[in-house]
């Protein structure tokens, strides 16, 4: 494949967006072989090629953070908030999380995998090539292990990869309140344990906040991943600050999200273990919430920021990765070249992807092709999809 008169946003570190005018990327056995000035193209790549007519190409968008795996909806609950409800009164209430518990839990493979397909449909048509996706609507062994094969089950349906995350420390079931050492010792370890023995788990997520788990309730969850090998992720400092940021970095964790009240000393920490801070604006503006990320402090001490949609039925009802740049730049002030960034090199960063998420010999051909002139137009439309072509692996 030689894709030729484009513009092409590299995304890999330098100049503005990595942008080269007049542009062509050659691909060969799935990856980039060459990228740049079509005035300087190799004599063994100048074949007629597709004419890109000046159309933007990027790397292909990566959804770094998603719930879509889940029996339900929450639609009432969306109407108690409005209503003056809070997140946590809702949580306290027997609704958020454990309500949809129950809708997982009494949900089949298959009709969890129509449901989920229905998201990744809306995601693909977005130039999406890579989606996470987590368990932790079954807080027991049997129905997280159904959610992460059903996760898994998406690539045979759909051309994208999906990186999965056991987040069985996602909440309190109602039969183990009061009991969180209970539930991590005698559900949650051993479900993570079998997930990983049927090859089901890329990386081990929890939700550290107040109405879920403590720091300390969470350190043996992270003890058992870094026993088995596998990385962690965590839902951190979304509506207060407990230490959960610090704790990611303690453990070197590929992120930590949602971070609304990360403070400095937690920008220097992620910036010291390497940890991406995943910013989620589709729940910060679902819940109302004020308190922004420090993206000024990210941005002072190097921290990279990804952006990801948190597509779930309670906090997050959004499947629109475009939309969340959008929301990056207007809510917390993202510049629209971090944005893009955030959906791409960063979004494969915080997943552990070296291979993708940007636009450069031996990396994937995961190419998105946009009907706009120029980088900005990708968050700056509400509402709109330039989407052109997405290339996976090389074809499409």
């Amino acid at each position: 494949m030689l894709l030729r008169n484009a513009t092409v946003a590299t995304m890999t570190n330098g100049p503005a967006y990595g942008l080269i005018e007049n542009a062509a990327v050659a691909v060969e056995g799935g990856v980039v072989c060459w990228v740049g000035p079509e005035t300087d193209l190799p004599t063994d790549h100048d074949i007629p090629g597709e004419d890109m007519a000046g159309r933007l190409i990027t790397p292909a968008l990566i959804d770094c953070h998603t719930h879509i795996v889940h029996g339900g909806n929450r639609a009432g609950e969306f109407e108690m908030r409005l209503n003056g409800a809070s997140y946590e009164e809702v949580a306290r209430a027997g609704g958020g999380i454990v309500s949809t518990v129950r809708a997982t839990r009494e949900t089949s493979e298959a009709e969890l995998l129509s449901g989920a397909l229905r998201f990744v449909d809306a995601l693909l048509a977005e130039g999406v090539s890579v989606i996470e996706v987590k368990s932790g609507y079954g807080l027991e062994v049997e129905t997280e292990l159904k959610m992460l094969r059903v996760a898994r089950a998406i690539e045979g349906q759909r051309r994208v990869r999906v990186k999965t995350s056991f987040l069985g420390a996602h909440a309190l079931p109602v039969e183990y309140q009061g009991r969180a050492a209970d539930y991590i010792a005698q559900v949650c370890l051993p479900a993570l344990e079998q997930a990983n023995a049927e090859g089901l788990v890329d990386a081990v997520d929890g939700f550290c906040e107040g109405i879920a788990f403590s720091v300390e309730e969470m350190r043996p969850v992270f003890e058992k991943a870094h026993t088995l090998g596998l990385p962690v992720k965590l839902h951190a400092e979304q509506l207060s600050n407990i230490g959960g940021t610090q704790l990611a970095a303690e453990f070197g964790a590929l992120s930590a999200d949602h971070v609304e009240y990360a403070d400095e000393s937690d920008a220097m920490a992620l910036a010291k273990s390497g940890s991406v801070a995943v910013l989620l604006p589709g729940a910060f503006y679902t819940l109302h919430e004020t308190q922004v990320p420090p993206v000024a402090a990210f941005r002072k001490h190097g921290v990279p920021m990804a952006l990801a949609t948190d597509c779930n039925p309670g906090s997050s009802p959004l499947a629109s990765l475009l939309l969340v740049m959008n929301m990056g730049c207007t809510l917390f002030r993202l510049t629209p070249e971090e944005a893009l960034a955030g959906v791409t090199r960063h979004a494969a960063q915080a997943l552990g992807l070296d291979d993708t998420g940007v636009i450069a010999p031996g990396k994937r051909a995961d190419l998105a092709v946009w009907d706009v002139g120029r980088p900005a137009e990708l968050a700056y439309r509400i509402g709109f999809n330039p989407l052109y072509r997405r290339i996976f692996g090389g074809e499409g």
